[in-house]
């Protein structure tokens, strides 16, 4: 089996997740980071851990990369996802800066 590789910090951020680890997960994001999940956006960490203990980790998340391609600092990451809340394919399109996640949105795979 081929492992499809992420460009860093995203494998990490797949790690933490799958992991459920809460607190390595909102470390990847900036101060003022953004989760924009089908339209709604979660603005800094407190917000985003809100959203993630409902819906993402705290939901049993898991992410299984299926693709990977990268136009300058947007990387989309298309996943089977499974958790509590929903599961089914996604695609998540992160806006990195530097080693930090400035967005990451949900959106239609």
């Amino acid at each position: 089996m081929t492992r499809i590789s992420l460009p860093p910090p995203l494998d990490a951020f797949v790690r933490s997740v799958n992991g459920g680890d809460t607190e390595a997960f909102l470390d990847f994001f900036l101060a003022d980071g953004v989760v924009n999940d089908w339209g709604r956006e979660f603005v800094g960490q407190a917000a985003i851990r809100g959203w993630s203990d409902r819906e993402f980790i705290g939901a049993k998340g898991r992410l299984q990369v299926t693709r990977v391609s990268r136009a300058a600092d947007e990387v989309t990451v298309d996943a089977g996802w499974t958790s509590h809340y929903y599961s089914g394919d996604s695609r998540f399109v992160f806006v990195l800066q530097g080693q930090k996640i400035r967005v990451m949105r949900i959106v239609e795979a």
